[in-house]
């Protein structure tokens, strides 16, 4: 028995070896055959990544497609700012006093010459009347001088006084007339300050604020009253050095401005002659008629210039174009396959959504209307429905079941 055991030990020893020995000796790769449907389910699920001429067709609409187009562009220079009234008058008190009456209130409209208020100048009665009274002294003191010269000049005829005295004498005359002209211009001085005591409005238009109320001191030259016109208003705003040159006076501007739909025409009426420092960039003036008094001063607007064009440019819609890397691009289908192209931009007309093509490709391209990710160069690409205008000569299939536009990986 024990003899036996042993004999079978050895069997399994060597069985053994030998199955070591044959799964060293198994080359690299070899399938045994156990593992060859689970390989086999493998290799079949796995795929190329990235090799675009095997994947599928992508389908575009031809409403997708564009070709470009060649017209003029206008170009257009915008400036906004805020719309201020030019003919805007300050009222001010004159002389310091106490504000008695002040007979209108923010938007009255007011008339040129229209008496606004009263100032009570109590202390200025007593004023005139010791003004008044000086002049008084002033005239008696040049009639009392000129008799005084009369009899001077009767004695120095019969030689009874000298010619030094009858000069002394007259020298009193004039110095008396002039103190009666100064007496008189500071008695007109002060009437005319009485008479500032009155407000009136100096232009016609409309109380944009007041600045006091009835019953407070008022100092010289402070602010009671501001009145603007507002039948003609003006857009202050700013516009680069490098637009400036193509501007001038008297051009036609198109105004927006907010709250109404449509645009007021204006004029540009000024431009400043040098930049404004630290921003590099010149004023302009737009002067608009405001008849109606449809505007008001303060309100946000939006001027636009439009340069006429007298070049054809080739256009495309600025949504075809995308961007890598900075540098510019579009996607074209040529041959049925999907190639993108490297262009140069021109001109952009922001309001209309179209740039200009300058390089990088011709008119008769079809061109991707819209960005979509996930292209790739050299996928085949087919066109499906009717070629929208502009786009003659795309090649179209009929009966496709599933276009670029349902891939998400598109979108």
């Amino acid at each position: 028995m024990r003899r036996q055991a042993w004999i079978v030990l050895a069997v399994m020893v060597v069985v053994l070896a030998a199955a070591g020995a044959a799964w060293v000796a198994k080359p690299p790769g070899a399938v045994v055959a156990g593992d060859a449907q689970a390989a086999g389910s493998s290799a079949a699920k796995a795929g190329k990544p990235g090799d675009a001429a095997s994947a599928p067709p992508l389908e575009f609409r031809a409403s997708e497609l564009v070709q470009p187009q060649r017209a003029s562009l206008p170009e257009r220079i915008a400036f906004s700012g805020p719309l201020v009234a030019p003919n805007t008058a300050l009222l001010r008190a004159r002389l310091p006093g106490t504000l008695v009456a002040l007979a209108v209130a923010e938007g009255d409209r007011v008339k040129a010459g229209q008496v606004l208020g009263r100032i009570d100048m109590a202390e200025l009665a007593p004023r005139i009347a010791e003004r008044s009274a000086m002049l008084d002294s002033a005239r008696a003191s040049l009639a009392q001088a000129e008799r005084t010269h009369a009899s001077n000049e009767r004695l120095a005829a019969q030689n009874f006084i000298s010619p030094s005295a009858l000069d002394s004498t007259r020298a009193q005359v004039d110095t008396a007339r002039a103190a009666l002209a100064a007496a008189q211009a500071t008695l007109e001085t002060t009437r005319v300050g009485q008479r500032d005591a009155t407000l009136v409005a100096p232009i016609a238009g409309i109380v944009a604020r007041r600045h006091v109320l009835p019953g407070e001191k008022l100092s010289a030259e402070q602010q009671v009253l501001t009145i603007v016109d507002l039948a003609r208003l003006e857009l202050a705003a700013t516009v680069g050095t490098h637009e400036v040159a193509r501007l001038a006076p008297g051009m036609p501007v198109a105004v927006r401005v907010e709250g109404l739909d449509a645009p007021i025409a204006g004029r540009l009426a000024r431009i400043a002659p040098a930049a404004e420092a630290g921003t590099r960039s010149i004023g302009v003036t737009v002067a608009l008629t405001n008849a109606q008094e449809r505007l008001r001063a303060g309100q946000y607007a939006v001027g636009e210039v439009l340069l006429p064009d007298d070049r054809q440019r080739l256009l495309l819609p600025a949504t075809a174009v995308g961007s890598t890397a900075g540098q510019s691009h579009v996607w074209v289908i040529e041959g049925g396959r999907l190639a993108r192209r490297a262009v140069t931009l021109g001109r952009r007309d922001e309001a209309g959504g179209r740039v200009e093509v300058l390089d990088g490709i011709g008119v008769d391209a079809r061109v991707l209307a819209a960005r979509y990710d996930n292209l790739r160069e050299g996928a085949l690409a087919l066109v499906i429905g009717s070629a929208p205008p502009g786009a003659a000569g795309l090649p179209t299939v009929a009966g496709a079941a599933t276009t670029a536009a349902s891939a998400p990986a598109l979108r």
